[in-house]
C-alpha cells in the first residue's frame, strides 16, 4: 500500500496518538452496540504489546463544540478496559494542561482515552493550534477511524502535521483493500445492489461504478424516482420529483454501456406506515402496474425478489449499500431479508458497504457469511466513489 501501516512504526517507549471510532450509541449513560469499540482492539493490542504508551482520541455524536455530559466517552473507556482485560485511564478533556501532565505519566502498555474531540470546536474546525495540542508529546499517530477518515477533521487530518509519522491501522488498512484494491479488477459478474431514500445521495457511486459494475440491483424507495420517471402511477411513495430527469439520464447511460439496470418488477405497499400493517403487491410495471392513490411503496415485491435473488446468485462479486425498504419493520422486511439472505449464500466475494446494509445483515444473524462488513457509511460510499479520504491522504507515504 502507497500508506504506512501500523505494522511499520517502532513504537517501543514512544507515545502513539491513535484516532478511533468510539462514536457507539448510548442509552441511559449504557452502551447498547460496543461494535466499533471491538473493531479497534487489534491496533490497540498491537500498540500494547509493542510496547507503546497509547493516547486514543475520538468523537462522539453531535456536541456543539463545548462540553455535553451526555457524549461523554467515559462509558468507552469502562467498556474498552472490560474488553482488553486491563486498566484504561480517562481524561475528562482531550487537551489542555491537565490532560498533558497525565500523558506525561505514561509507560509502556498503559492506555488512556481522551476526553471527546468534538467538545472543542478546532475539531470540526481543523485548527492548527487545536490539532497541535491534541498531537501532545505523541511523535507517531495511527488513524484506525474509518468512519472518519472522509472528513478533514482536526483529529482525523490535522495531527498529522504536528508528528513524526502517521500511519493505518488494521482497520482501515482492511477497508482499503476490499474496498479500492479487490474493486480495482473484480471477479465478473460484479453486481452492485442499491438501495435506500434518495437516488441523490447515490449519483456519484452509480456514476463511478457503471465504469466497472456488469450489474445493478435498485431497491428502497429511490427505485420510486426511477419508476416515476419511466411514467409509472407511485401513489403516495416516498420519492424524488426533482431527480426524474437524472433518473433517466442514469438509465440511459447504463444502456449505452451495456450495463444491466435492474428496477423492482413490482412493489410491495401499504396504507398504514406502522408495525403490522397489511400490505399487498402492486401487479408487475411491464403488465401496467402501480401504486395506487392513497398507498405507498415500502418494499420490492415478491416479482422483483425472485428477479434480484436469480441475479444475485449469478454473480461472483457484490457491493451491497442500501436496504430494499423499511426493513426495522417486521411487515415491511420481506425483500430486505430475502436480499440478505441471497448475499450470504452467494459464492461470491461479498462486501457491505456501511450504514443500513450492515444493520439489516446484523439484524438477520447474516454478518459471519459476508466477506467483508465496512464500518463506515459516508466513508465507504465516497471511496466507492472514487474520492480519496482526508484521513488517508494525510498520512505518511510508504
Amino acid at each position: 500500500m502507497a500508506k504506512l501501516s501500523i505494522r511499520d512504526l517502532e513504537v517501543q517507549d514512544r507515545e502513539v496518538l491513535m484516532r478511533v471510532d468510539f462514536n457507539v450509541p448510548l442509552q441511559d449513560g449504557e452502551i447498547t452496540d460496543d461494535t466499533r469499540i471491538e473493531a479497534a482492539l487489534p491496533s490497540i493490542q498491537r500498540l500494547r504489546d509493542n510496547g507503546a504508551k497509547v493516547v486514543l482520541c475520538s468523537h462522539l455524536g453531535r456536541p456543539k463544540g463545548e462540553p455535553e455530559p451526555q457524549y461523554s466517552l467515559r462509558p468507552a473507556a469502562t467498556r474498552l478496559a472490560e474488553l482488553l482485560g486491563t486498566e484504561v485511564g480517562f481524561a475528562p478533556d482531550c487537551i489542555g494542561e491537565e490532560t498533558a501532565a497525565v500523558r506525561l505519566t505514561l509507560n509502556a502498555g498503559e492506555i488512556l482515552l481522551l476526553e471527546n474531540t468534538r467538545f472543542h470546536r478546532g475539531e470540526k474546525e481543523n485548527d492548527s493550534g487545536f490539532a497541535r495540542q491534541l498531537a501532545g508529546g505523541a511523535v507517531l499517530f495511527v488513524n484506525d477511524a474509518f468512519g472518519s477518515a472522509h472528513r478533514a477533521h482536526a483529529s482525523t487530518e490535522g495531527v498529522t502535521r504536528h508528528v513524526e509519522k502517521s500511519a493505518m491501522g488494521f482497520l482501515i488498512e482492511r477497508e482499503l483493500e476490499f474496498l479500492c484494491e479487490k474493486l480495482d479488477s473484480p471477479e465478473r459478474p460484479f453486481l452492485v445492489i442499491l438501495g435506500g431514500a434518495k437516488v441523490s445521495d447515490k449519483i456519484e457511486v452509480i456514476s463511478a461504478l457503471l465504469e466497472k459494475a456488469d450489474s445493478f440491483l435498485i431497491g428502497g424507495a429511490m427505485a420510486n424516482t426511477f419508476r416515476k420517471a419511466q411514467g409509472h402511477a407511485l401513489g403516495a411513495s416516498l420519492l424524488e420529483g426533482d431527480k426524474l430527469d437524472l433518473a433517466l439520464e442514469l438509465l440511459a447511460k447504463a444502456e449505452a454501456k451495456g450495463v444491466k439496470f435492474l428496477l423492482p418488477a413490482d412493489t410491495r405497499v401499504t396504507q398504514e406506515f406502522k408495525e403490522g400493517a397489511e400490505t399487498k403487491v402492486t401487479a408487475p410495471y411491464a403488465e401496467g402496474g402501480g401504486v395506487e392513490d392513497g398507498w405507498e411503496g415500502i418494499d420490492i415485491g415478491d416479482r422483483a425478489i425472485e428477479e434480484f435473488v436469480a441475479e444475485i446468485a449469478r454473480a461472483r462479486t457484490i457491493v451491497w449499500n442500501g436496504p430494499m425498504g423499511v426493513f426495522e419493520m417486521t411487515s415491511f422486511e420481506k425483500g430486505t431479508r430475502a436480499i440478505s439472505q441471497a448475499v450470504a449464500e452467494a459464492d461470491a466475494l461479498t462486501i457491505v458497504g456501511g450504514g443500513d446494509s450492515v444493520t439489516a445483515v446484523k439484524k438477520y444473524g447474516l454478518g459471519d457469511r459476508m466477506s467483508f462488513i465496512s464500518t463506515g457509511g459516508g466513508a465507504s460510499l465516497e471511496l466507492l466513489e472514487g474520492k480519496e479520504l482526508p484521513g488517508v491522504a494525510a498520512l505518511t507515504e510508504h
